[in-house]
């Protein structure tokens, strides 16, 4: 993801909240993502200049997500435009939160980013175990449709790889030809 400095950032705000452009001319214009002006548009709307400056990862109380999910919910906020209002600039996070307090409240809302990770890497390494002691009891038929869905599941990743590199190449021909 390309990084835009702040004066950039102001420049086209400013320029869209003339009024004299549209969003998706200004994006095109400035060569800006039109889901990036958006969200810098509503940052700078709810709380000004700051609300454009580079971030650093932040770590929010669980207080702090309880009253963001409770205002998305009162208030019938977007998470866009929460996360404006909040200054939280990955604002997808807050629907993260919201299916964490569904499936597990406020106890489940407390936990961070650490410990999921560290309940992934256990179920990872479940999976790893040696299968063999069910192999026993499966029969024949079930292990050779399961053959078959992993046959078809290489087949399918191998002809997705020959089409990307097919891709490549004619990226690269028309490149040179371009060139030339």
């Amino acid at each position: 993801m390309e990084k835009y400095t702040l004066k950039k950032k102001l420049a086209v705000v400013q320029k869209y909240c003339s009024g004299e452009f549209g969003l998706k001319a200004v994006a095109k214009e400035h060569d800006v993502n039109v889901s990036s002006l958006r969200k810098w548009i509503a940052a700078y709307q709810a709380n000004g200049i700051k609300g454009l400056k580079e971030k650093r990862r932040q770590f929010y109380s669980v207080d702090f997500k309880l009253e963001v999910l409770r205002r998305v919910e009162d208030d019938g906020l977007s998470f866009r435009q929460a996360g404006a209002l909040f200054d939280i600039r990955k604002f997808d996070i807050i629907g993260h939160w919201k299916r964490q307090h569904e499936e597990g409240g406020v106890e489940l809302l407390s936990q961070g980013p650490l410990r999921r990770n560290r309940t992934m890497t256990k179920q990872s390494n479940q999976k790893t175990k040696p299968v063999s002691d069910g192999d026993d009891e499966r029969s024949r038929q079930e292990l050779l449709d399961e053959l078959n869905v992993l046959r078809m599941e290489n087949a399918y990743l191998k002809k997705l790889e020959a089409l990307a590199q097919e891709m490549q190449a004619t990226s690269r021909k028309k490149r040179k030809s371009s060139l030339s």
